[in-house]
């Protein structure tokens, strides 16, 4: 039996939950990414391989907050990017993380910013 690093074995739930969900470019995928230090997040149009908005935990808003106020604020300012791009829903991709957290928290602040999921 092979020993799996932590990394390892979230690139492979990973993949997993990306086999089941796809992106367009009425229904983008929203993609998360969490680091130690922040979350990122982006709109992404697979069809077309590109992203279309994103958000970073190092925009001069989001830095001097707590990890958890970071997170849902990030959402709420991705929503609003969203909704100025004209998209109004997504398909969410936690990434291989637990929807828990900081991932549960930019989910809930991208809903009330007004993106559906």
């Amino acid at each position: 039996m092979s020993v799996q690093t932590k990394p390892q074995r979230r690139y492979r739930r990973r993949r997993r939950v990306r086999s089941k969900i796809r992106g367009s470019a009425e229904r983008p995928r929203l993609s998360v990414f969490r680091s130690n230090r922040g979350v990122f997040a982006q709109l992404i149009d697979d069809g077309a391989e590109r992203t279309i908005v994103a958000i970073a935990w190092t925009e001069p808003e989001l830095r001097e907050l707590g990890p958890m106020e970071q997170a849902k604020r990030a959402g709420e300012i991705l929503a609003n990017r969203a909704k100025e791009a004209g998209i109004e829903a997504c398909v969410f991709d936690r990434g291989g993380y637990q929807y828990h957290g900081r991932v549960r928290a930019l989910a809930e602040g991208a809903r009330e910013g007004g993106l559906r999921f």
